[in-house]
């Protein structure tokens, strides 16, 4: 059988994979659907995305990730499973596989991962933390002796790592990121104004709406829902300031984690650091002006990476190439059949 290079972002939100030098080619949401009555999956990715809040009973629409691991072993496999095929075809294939994981990440739950691979048809199967793999797909050249730092903000868990010669010197991980962000804000319009909206309606009023750093109380998007005083179907218009409002404990967790790295990191490699500043990546970094806020708050300069969301995909593909110098952050599983 030929053998075929994946690079595998298993994210909480959206599985990413990466083949070759031809970059993402696969980009979907970690959402699938089960049919209760046929005990049969009718739907993955954007497919069952779209049915969250609007399936009958008989049908599970499942997020088999949470705050960044597998919750959900069968349905994740499944997933995993479905993806590659999509990817590869009918062709006879054992491919190897760089899956990365959050930093910090139990035992257990790095064997849940590597199954997941397994049951997939991989080959060999190599474990990259996120950080690691954040750096290496926004250009950075981790290598050198001179300390790079990443501020990944992923849908379940936002990572903090400082990297010098190919290794990581210090990191942390919050569960606090996306899809926090997007619970905070359902339940803000609960408490603050007594609609109840539903996951979707959250993410979308994120996406248009969120400013971290200089929001303005002008009503800029609608939002609707069902109101809780009358039972019935209501909207509402919102401001930058509503969102802002609503998240805003859940990024100040997010400053607290990278204090905590700075506290962690040796005085020369956050000299470095001040010099080149701190890379901001994942979907969390498309939130406007975090970039900002985060340089306000440690006066060292917060860049956006290009095409954030896709850092951590090319990473793990780019890890093939140079998975001998690294140091740690990332490794070889065992890949065990029956």
């Amino acid at each position: 059988m030929s053998v075929l290079d994946l690079g595998i972002d298993l994210g909480t939100a959206n599985i990413i994979i990466t083949v070759g030098k031809s970059g993402a080619i696969l980009n979907e949401p970690t959402v699938i659907a089960f049919d209760k009555n046929t005990e049969s999956v009718i739907a993955f990715g954007q497919e069952a995305y779209k049915m969250i809040g609007r399936a009958p009973e008989h049908i599970a629409v499942i997020k088999p990730l949470r705050d960044g691991v597998i919750s959900n072993n069968d349905m994740a496999q499944e997933l995993i499973r479905l993806c590659i095929l999509k990817v590869i075809g009918k062709r006879l294939i054992n491919p190897r596989i760089v899956m990365c994981v959050p930093s910090g990440i139990t035992a257990v739950e790095r064997k849940a991962v590597v199954e997941s691979a397994v049951s997939a048809g991989a080959r060999t199967v190599y474990l990259i933390e996120e950080p690691v793999a954040a750096l290496l797909g926004a250009g950075e050249d981790i290598m050198k002796p001179f300390g790079r730092m990443v501020v990944d903000i992923g849908g379940g868990t936002s990572d903090i790592a400082v990297t010098s010669l190919g290794g990581i010197v210090a990191a942390n991980s919050v569960k606090k990121a996306g899809n926090a962000f997007n619970a905070s804000i359902q339940r803000y319009f609960e408490e603050e104004h007594r609609l109840l909206i539903g996951e979707r309606m959250a993410e979308e009023a994120k996406i248009s709406c969120a400013n971290m750093f200089w929001p303005s109380e002008e009503k800029t998007g609608v939002i609707s829902g069902r109101s809780l005083v009358s039972g019935l179907p209501a909207r509402m218009e919102i401001s930058e300031a509503d969102i802002c409002a609503a998240i805003t404990d859940d990024v100040d967790d997010i400053i607290a984690a990278i204090r905590t790295v700075f506290e962690m990191t040796p005085p020369e490699l956050v000299g470095d650091i001040y010099d080149h500043g701190m890379v901001l990546t994942g979907g969390g970094a498309l939130l406007r002006g975090l970039d900002m806020y985060i340089t306000r708050e440690f006066g060292v300069k917060c860049f956006v990476a290009n095409d954030p969301l896709g850092c951590v995909a090319r990473g793990t593909h780019m890890a093939f190439r140079v998975r001998d110098r690294l140091r740690n952050g990332f490794e070889k599983a065992s890949v065990s059949r029956l």
